[in-house]
This record gives C-alpha cells, sequence and structure tokens, in this order.
C-alpha cells in the first residue's frame, strides 16, 4: 500500500485506543522539547538549564528522533512524521563542520612542528596515566587541568626538569590546580580571571613569542550557568583582544561547538580548532567512562592562524573521565 494512502487512513485521534493516545502525547512533547534545542542552537544561544547541558551531546539527538520518527509512522501521525523529519535534518545540518579545513590550515612540513598535550586528570586521579603519555609521545607543551597537590608533586618527581625545564604551575587543591610544561623558554605568570586556575604564559619557539593559556571554566552545571558564561566570556575577551601574537588556547572548556559561548571564542579570537583540523572533528572526550563515539567533545586546543595542524589524537588515560588531546602543529616561518 502506497505510504501516503496509509497515513491519509489514520482514524481520528479520539478513536484511537489509549495507548496509542498516550504514546502520540509523549512523542509530541519529546518532538517539543527537541524544536525548543534546536531552535536555541539556530538562534545562537545557549539559553538556561536544561539547555546549556544538553546542547552538549546535540549530536545524540539523532537516536531519540530515529526512535521518533518510527513511533510516529507506525502510529500513522503524519504531522508527526514530518516534524520528526524536519528536526532530523535540521540536527543533520549542525552537524556539518563548524570551520572548513582551509588548504592554509594545513602542514607542508616547512614550519617549526610543536606537539600539543591537553589532559584533564580529574582531581590528579589521572596523573601517572599522563607521565606514561608524556614519557611515551614526548609533547613539546603540556597543559594539565585538575593538577593538584600530588599531581604537580608527581610531575616535579617523574618528569625530569632536563626534558621539560620551563614550568608554569599553580598549586591548588582539588579541581583549582594547573600546570602548563614547556621545551621552550616560559616568561610571565599571568591568568585569565576564574575559579580554576587558567595560566598563560609566553614561550620562545625560534626566536618568535607564543602566547600559551590553559582554559579550564567552570562547567555548565544547574546554579553554575551563568558563572560558566562569564567565564567562557572572558576568555572570549583575552582570546579577541590578545593582538597579533600567535596563541595557542588549550584545555578542558567544558563547551563544544554546539555552545554558542564557544563558538564566540572561536570566531571573536580569530582561532581554529586543532581536534576539526586534525580530523578528529566529532571525536568525544568526555565522559571516557563511555564507549566511542559516545559522549561529547569539551576539551580543545585552539590556534590562532599561525599554525598549521598536522594531525589530532584522543588518548584514552586511566583514572580520568577525559581523555587526552594530543595535536601536531606546525609555526609558519
Amino acid at each position: 500500500m502506497d505510504s501516503t494512502a496509509l497515513l491519509d487512513t489514520q482514524p481520528p485521534p479520539l478513536s484511537r485506543p489509549l495507548h496509542e493516545r498516550l504514546l502520540i502525547r509523549a512523542t509530541g512533547l519529546f518532538l517539543l522539547a527537541a524544536t525548543v534545542l534546536l531552535g536555541c542552537r539556530l538562534l545562537g544561544t545557549d539559553a538556561v538549564t536544561p539547555v546549556p547541558q544538553l546542547l552538549a551531546f546535540l549530536p545524540w539527538l539523532l537516536v531519540p528522533a530515529g526512535a521518533a520518527l518510527l513511533f510516529a509512522a507506525l502510529l500513522r501521525w503524519r504531522a508527526g512524521v514530518v516534524w520528526t523529519l524536519v528536526l532530523l535534518a535540521v540536527t543533520g545540518w549542525f552537524l556539518r563542520p563548524y570551520e572548513t579545513q582551509a588548504a592554509d590550515a594545513r602542514a607542508t612540513g616547512t614550519g617549526t612542528r610543536i606537539d600539543v598535550l591537553t589532559s584533564n586528570v580529574e582531581f590528579g586521579q589521572g596523573t601517572l596515566g599522563l607521565i606514561e603519555v608524556i614519557r611515551r609521545e614526548k609533547p613539546d607543551l603540556v597543559f594539565v587541568q585538575e593538577c593538584e597537590f600530588v599531581c604537580a608533586r608527581l610531575l616535579d618527581e617523574r618528569i625530569p626538569a632536563a626534558d621539560y625545564p620551563y614550568r608554569h604551575i599553580v598549586r591548588a587543591s582539588s579541581a583549582e590546580g594547573s600546570s602548563i610544561l614547556s621545551t621552550f623558554p616560559l616568561t610571565g605568570t599571568e591568568r585569565i580571571k576564574g575559579v580554576l586556575a587558567m595560566p598563560r604564559s609566553q614561550a620562545r619557539v625560534d626566536g618568535r613569542a607564543i602566547e600559551l593559556q590553559l582554559v579550564h571554566p567552570l562547567p555548565p552545571i544547574p546554579g553554575m550557568v551563568q558563572d560558566w558564561r562569564d567565564e567562557l566570556g572572558r576568555i572570549r575577551a583575552y582570546a579577541a583582544g590578545r593582538g597579533d601574537t600567535p596563541v595557542i588556547m588549550a584545555g578542558d572548556f567544558n563547551a563544544t561547538r554546539d555552545h554558542a559561548a564557544f563558538r564566540a571564542v572561536l570566531d571573536d579570537g580569530g582561532l581554529r580548532d586543532g581536534a576539526l583540523l586534525g580530523g578528529a572533528g566529532r571525536t568525544p572526550s568526555w565522559p571516557s567512562a563511555v564507549p566511542r563515539p559516545l559522549g561529547a567533545q569539551i576539551d580543545h586546543v585552539l590556534v590562532s592562524e599561525d599554525f598549521a595542524v598536522r594531525d589530532a589524537r584522543f588518548l584514552d588515560l586511566a583514572d580520568t573521565d577525559h581523555r587526552a588531546l594530543l595535536v601536531g602543529l606546525e609555526l609558519r616561518g
């Protein structure tokens, strides 16, 4: 039978069995909530709880929306079928890369190679796993979030000063501590104001100054959304006002490309997403306990146009709920 004809023969709503009416109502409520979420994404606003939390997992809207389409079709609910198809199309549109992989963003092998590693070690618990990765991968720059006192001590004891002679470590308890390790000379001890430490240093690479900014704003949990928005606003203000100095911003941004506050950092700072340009644009970084491709990508390495991107990899670490991100960069000559 023709599907259009099948839909046209649907009985009036009041003549449906009770279980069908309840299922249509439940499906309709989901579609309404999904419409609000996608409307916020379309309008470029993170709104209020629960929108910021749900936007982090926007790609996974495809799964319940697919189930809603199946229910609507089985129930011969034509309006629901059309409604769901529109939501699926809009969600698919947002899954496109936020920025294109332009030719000038690809490495040519003529610039200075810089490998950048960022890792949230979850209150220091993943420090030993991070040390193993540092020894194996030998990155030039390491950004560590939630590096509390024990983490800082282990980095001092087990990462030789000969390998990373330059360090900017903020020693603090719990999630507040942060560390930058560098093979390049570092100067400066500034930071972006935040509850969690976000230190900044300037590195000298082949005689050029490069700004290194560790990023770790508060998460957008209920009751703290405005604080999250304010701290991302300070990060955006720094990115927008940094001038012409090359910059690498790395860390746990507690935001994805589906958050308007994060896109503002990219747009106003003229920054590029290293994971996206390195071929790992939708690889999740949190929570690491769920299997890929589930989760959200909230750990990032953002760079100015002074850098080309060679590659990007997310690495599993023991005893932390974040995957580490390793990005290969090339500083243009």
